[in-house]
């Protein structure tokens, strides 16, 4: 079963935002700030938690600010103009104005990771009001390219179909589990649903269950121009790691392509699949942390 969650140290609702948008903080108060951006699009922070908030103990100590980007978890809005990145961009500029932490260190998971990059675009162009920041980690990136897209679509539909999942799924429906305890139905239909992100799918069952809202995925990918990110990679220019799971549904080369691009560090963690700090925690803390020391010695 997943671990519970700390209480944040503070939390709110932004008001600088055109929609409200839930943030929260953990970790050294009047340490470097450190901007989380979670995956999805249209899912929310706390799926990350409590796995990273070990990142509050890299090098000297870190403030972990996190948010629920624009339409999932607690941002969610009835507004139906599509979400797009720029809309994330926006949102992310705005959020680190309001909470006193613009030009912070930047890690991105997944589809944050994809955020990331396009906000440090966006401060090399000036073309939204973002600054900076001095590095940044991403971790299991999502892939900017349609054809990297299309090759983990079919790659996570394979595994989620395959003899071991189906097996596990059919198990789960005679164990007439779903008429004696719901919870715990809807805990193990979760953790189904996600194995196919899993080298292994039994360590599904330590990740924080999550939903993604629909919408705000499609718009959001559909408005993704990939080849403009891949020929923005290498006028970035700041530190920056990149972490895969040799086992990710997302192609290995795909990381290893925005690594380069990026001129970054670049690390393969063996025996992973999409969700490093559930699956190899204690090997993703110190590829972060060798990356972090280096920067801040």
């Amino acid at each position: 079963m997943p671990l519970p969650i700390p209480t944040p140290r503070d939390n709110g609702m932004t008001h600088g935002t055109s929609v409200p948008l839930y943030w929260c903080r953990y970790g050294q108060v009047g340490a470097t700030p450190m901007v989380v951006l979670h995956g999805g699009p249209g899912a929310h922070h706390d799926y990350l938690l409590p796995q990273l908030l070990s990142l509050a103990t890299l090098g000297n100590g870190f403030d972990l600010v996190f948010y629920d980007q624009r339409g999932g978890g607690k941002s969610k809005t009835d507004d139906p103009t599509p979400i797009t990145v720029d809309t994330h961009v926006a949102d992310f500029a705005a959020v680190c104005d309001e909470l006193g932490v613009a030009g912070a260190p930047l890690l991105g998971y997944s589809w944050g990771a994809l955020l990331a990059l396009h906000a440090v675009r966006a401060a090399g162009d000036q073309s939204v009001p973002v600054r900076m920041p001095p590095w940044m980690v991403l971790i299991s990136p999502a892939p900017y390219l349609g054809a990297d897209r299309a090759t983990f679509d079919a790659e996570l539909q394979r595994r989620q179909l395959s003899p071991e999942v189906a097996g596990l799924r059919a198990d789960l429906q005679a164990s007439g589990i779903r008429a004696r305890d719901a919870d715990a139905y809807r805990q193990r239909a979760f953790e189904l649903s996600v194995a196919g992100y899993f080298a292994h799918p039994e360590r599904a069952a330590n990740l924080t269950p999550f939903r993604v809202t629909g919408r705000v995925q499609q718009s959001t990918w559909a408005s993704v121009d990939g080849e403009a990110i891949r020929g923005a990679l290498p006028s970035i220019g700041i530190p920056t790691l990149v972490v895969h799971g040799d086992r990710d549904p997302i192609p290995l080369e795909s990381a290893r392509a925005t690594a380069h691009g990026l001129g970054a560090t670049f690390v393969t963690l063996a025996d992973c699949g999409h969700v490093p700090y559930v699956e190899q925690p204690q090997a993703l803390q110190q590829a972060l942390d060798d990356f972090v020391r280096a920067r801040t010695a």
